[in-house]
């Protein structure tokens, strides 16, 4: 079949490549004219595993094209996805003028039968601005076109999300055509074959499923950490409880680890654009404003722990920070909790030694050359020098250091764990203080510091 993408993002660039590798032709079509002209010379512009070869590969095999041209897109497929950014606006709502930039661009441009795809994550009713807008600008140009407009959401896991493209536990497909469904369980056919994981539904629905899925997914994490703030302050460890509550299997063990706060370009989002459409129809969504309340106070809780350790201040301090990332196997540092804490370091007037394995690049590009930040090749050249270790970002590199160098190398000799990698007590073994998120040693209780920062 062919296909076109507008927007390649993390999802559009994936959903195209997945799409090409199963042997449809797929355009793909941005206003960005360096990335697409980076994609053509084998450049790509996200970190995802995996990604690269398969868009190198069906590039090569001529199934996969790019253009920042529109027209080439909209003559290009009948099946025209829309994969743009949505924003969050100033009240948190979702942005849709560049879905809407998409559906009216397809529409000066289409001269036969399309359907529009809505791949972005936007908020319920906007299927129905795509098709009324479509449909006014094809009245101004006086052409009767058929057309069909399609939720179509995506669920995919930054890090992982060639595989869940490749292997979706479920395709949500919101259409009420039965002529639609037949051409989308067609496209999807490939990924499909083991089991039906195609899920027909109204367009309303299937918009809703995405922010809903979403917003559970966000509610079990602030949980989490929300138990574990109770447990720092009640001596007890959360990791215990962790694994107690995660073997029943209606709660399970996935989205329940707590830590510094949740990031990303979804997460943060939809909380609080579901959040914003809630208020919008006058129903006040309470656990969604406390889900984003609870991920707020997180994403501080590192520099609290450092700021009740270092009582006299960090001011001229080092500090090695392992992780830049939002979450593992990305370069994505939107919204990372990493951010709140470089800026509250530095705020007070703290060094940092950073070292992330992908989003080294990402952190350059947003803070670029300052005095007080310093990006490291290893995770040990991070080290050298250092006061203190912070661990921000949960890569397996990190799960087993040399606890014997981290000894010797930061001279307060403390860790403050983002993520709950290491065992609190074989950490200590080696003569080093280690605070985590919720692991019963509860910096709000202990004494005053001696004039090495240490407790007493």
């Amino acid at each position: 079949m062919n296909v076109t993408v507008f927007g390649v993002g993390y999802v559009g660039l994936v959903q195209a490549a997945a799409l090409a590798d199963v042997g449809h032709h797929v355009c793909c079509v941005d206003v960005d004219a360096k990335k697409i002209e980076g994609l053509k010379n084998g450049i790509i512009p996200i970190y995802e595993p995996g990604l690269s070869d398969l868009v190198l590969t069906n590039y090569e095999k001529g199934r996969l094209s790019f253009s920042t041209d529109p027209s080439v897109g909209v003559v290009h497929g009948k099946l025209q996805f829309i994969a743009v950014g949505t924003p969050p606006d100033e009240d948190g709502s979702a942005d849709l003028q560049y879905v809407l930039a998409v559906a009216g661009k397809i529409a000066e441009l289409m001269d036969d039968s399309k359907i529009v795809i809505n791949k972005s994550t936007v908020p319920v009713g906007t299927a129905d601005k795509v098709k009324k807008h479509i449909s006014a600008i094809l009245d101004q140009r006086q052409l009767a076109i058929p057309f069909h407009v399609v939720s179509n959401p995506e669920f995919l896991k930054e890090g992982s999300a060639l595989d869940d493209c490749m292997r979706p536990e479920r395709i949500i497909i919101g259409t009420g055509s039965a002529e639609v469904e037949e051409v989308m369980r067609e496209l999807y056919e490939p990924f499909s074959r083991n089991h039906d994981k195609i899920m027909i539904m109204d367009v309303r629905s299937a918009e809703f499923t995405k922010y809903a899925a979403n917003c559970m997914l966000a509610t079990k994490i602030s949980f989490m950490n929300e138990m574990a703030n109770l447990a720092e302050r009640l001596g007890v460890d959360i990791e215990q409880v962790r694994r107690g509550i995660g073997s029943d299997s209606r709660i399970g063990y996935q989205f329940i680890y707590p830590g510094c706060g949740y990031g990303g370009s979804c997460f943060p989002k939809d909380v609080q654009a579901l959040e914003r459409s809630a208020r919008e129809i006058g129903y006040e969504a309470r656990i969604l404003r406390a889900v984003e309340a609870v991920n707020r106070q997180q994403k501080e809780l590192l520099f609290a722990h450092i700021s009740s350790f270092y009582r006299e201040g960090v001011a001229g301090k080092t500090f090695a920070l392992w992780g830049l990332a939002f979450k593992p196997n990305t370069d994505d540092m939107r919204e990372a909790s990493s951010r709140v804490l470089l800026e509250a370091l530095w705020g007070a007037g703290a060094r940092v030694q950073a070292y992330d394995p992908e989003a080294m690049e990402e952190a350059q590009r947003i803070y670029g050359t300052r005095d007080d930040f310093t990006l490291m090749g290893t995770k040990e050249a991070a080290l050298h020098g250092a006061d203190a270790l912070v661990i921000v970002t949960e890569w397996k590199s990190f799960r087993v250091p040399d606890f014997q160098r981290l000894s010797e190398e930061l001279r307060d000799r403390v860790v403050f764990d983002g993520r709950n990698l290491y065992d609190p007590g074989r950490v200590e073994k080696m003569g080093i203080a280690y605070y985590g998120i919720g692991r019963g040693r509860s910096l709000w209780k202990t004494g005053p510091a001696d004039k090495n920062g240490r407790k007493k």
